[in-house]
């Protein structure tokens, strides 16, 4: 594995050849979307979840920015061994939890100050993803919500829905835990 250092956090690696595909958010993509957390966010004291965790590489750019408290769900054997590999050579402490999302979201006792869902997009329960997120109560008050998903997906009018933005096939629609953002 190749690893590439930015000077703000953002470290960008380039997966072995062997690894098992996914569909890994564009680098534009999480660019725009690490600005917009880091413009919102206090990453020191973070407590993180990420969903459908895939190479792992959300938590990794939490990591490079300060966040210690970091859990990722993985179902898929290849990509968690991957992602165990990856965060012990990367010296990054991740809480992994090799079970189906949807499982481990219903017994979940946590609460999180950030929660990433990059689910596949084929993925035909994307849209009870934030239903179950707030009925669950899984954010601390004032936590963000970040669901990445196609254009073909639109949660303009959920609850604590907050906004969107569109890098072209890749949209990151935002939910914030705020009374005032309650429909």
């Amino acid at each position: 594995m190749r690893i590439i250092g930015g000077e703000k956090g953002g470290l960008r690696f380039q997966p072995p050849a062997n690894m098992p595909h996914t569909r890994p958010t564009t680098d534009i993509a999480k660019g725009g979307l690490f600005n917009i957390l880091e413009n919102n966010l206090e990453f020191s004291g973070l407590k993180t979840l990420d969903i459908f965790g895939g190479t792992g590489s959300i938590s990794y750019e939490l990591a490079s920015r300060g966040v210690t408290d970091l859990t990722i769900v993985e179902r898929d054997p290849n990509m968690a061994d991957f992602i165990q590999k990856t965060a012990k050579s990367l010296e990054v402490p991740v809480k992994l939890q090799r079970m189906d999302v949807f499982k481990y979201l219903e017994q979940c006792t946590e609460k999180f100050n950030f929660i990433f869902a990059g689910p596949p997009y084929a993925l035909t329960t994307i849209d009870q993803l934030p239903l179950i997120v707030f009925e669950r109560q899984l954010l601390e008050p004032e936590g963000w919500f970040v669901l990445e998903h196609t254009p073909r997906n639109n949660y303009k009018n959920y609850s604590y829905y907050r906004s969107e933005r569109n890098y072209g096939t890749t949209i990151f629609s935002i939910f914030i835990n705020r009374e005032e953002l309650k429909k």
